[in-house]
């Protein structure tokens, strides 16, 4: 999806700035671990429920609703504007086409309520969904992931699965990501410290999740990998997690009656519209 001239800037930004090897030392060995560790989790929750929604928080330029073949999964993508805007611009110059089952949602996770956009997108508060927010708490603080959390729990019953990953306090004890910190800093968007996993837990809980599958750095390594002749290898302080929303909460549907001002309640119908018209085009 980026486009010959926006990889030729990016491979020239690497190649000035970056280590050789970059991607296969630095990118992929976290990259790729955790689309693989986030996508089976999501195969193992379809499995079970046969029937479901997929919502990506913060999804970049991840190419999930493009690869997807299955109709049973409803994909809601939720991003920046401005992120999203240039995302579907590329799509459109890719030749790809936009499965009518995946809704992109903009959001400005800073002063916008990831239920109330949802609840204008079309999502189903009561269909079983699986959450995925993969690369970003690297730049929140406890306080800032703490509010995701919370309001994931507001859209989620029993039958919802969380994955995200999450660098530890140890994060900037070593050069490999103390370099990673320093290059993204440099764009803008520097890296917090790192989360004790029993700071992880206790917030879960605190929200009705619990933690059903933890994947450490050990176990990262061991799974993907494993090689020893790759030049990949796993970070020593990036963990995986899947929690399980415990307490059933029954919220209002999409076809419930929303309890908002007028002003909101007449920006989520444009939403609600915009994707109607995307999907009656696609």
């Amino acid at each position: 999806l980026m486009g010959q001239n926006e990889y030729e800037k990016t491979k020239s930004v690497i190649q000035n700035s970056c280590p050789l090897n970059f991607i296969n030392e630095y990118v992929c060995p976290v990259v790729l671990p955790r689309i693989a560790y986030a996508e089976s989790r999501l195969c193992r929750f379809l499995n079970k429920y046969k029937n479901i929604q997929y919502v990506i928080l913060g999804a970049g330029m991840d190419t999930f609703s493009l690869r997807n073949k299955n109709k049973n999964i409803d994909i809601f993508e939720l991003d920046h504007p401005l992120t999203q805007k240039y995302k579907l611009k590329r799509i459109n110059e890719a030749g790809f086409e936009i499965p009518s089952n995946t809704y992109f949602v903009p959001i400005d996770f800073e002063i916008e309520n990831i239920k109330d956009v949802l609840y204008a997108s079309g999502f189903d508060f009561n269909k079983p969904s699986f959450f995925s927010f993969l690369g970003v708490t690297y730049y929140l603080n406890l306080k800032s992931f703490e509010n995701t959390v919370s309001s994931l729990a507001d859209v989620s019953h029993n039958s919802a699965e969380l994955v995200f990953d999450f660098p530890d306090e140890t994060i900037f004890s070593n050069n490999k990501t103390k370099f990673l910190a320093d290059l993204t800093a440099s764009m803008g968007e520097p890296m917090k410290e790192g989360f004790q996993y029993i700071e992880i837990e206790k917030l879960l809980n605190k929200y009705g999740f619990k933690t059903e599958n933890h994947f450490t750095p050990e176990k990262i390594k061991n799974i993907y990998l494993k090689d020893k002749e790759s030049t990949k290898k796993a970070y020593e302080n990036i963990h995986f997690i899947t929690a399980v929303k415990r307490n059933c909460v029954r919220v209002q549907t999409r076809f419930a009656k929303a309890e908002m001002t007028t002003g909101t309640a007449e920006g989520m119908t444009g939403l609600s519209e915009n994707n109607s018209k995307r999907k009656e085009s696609a």
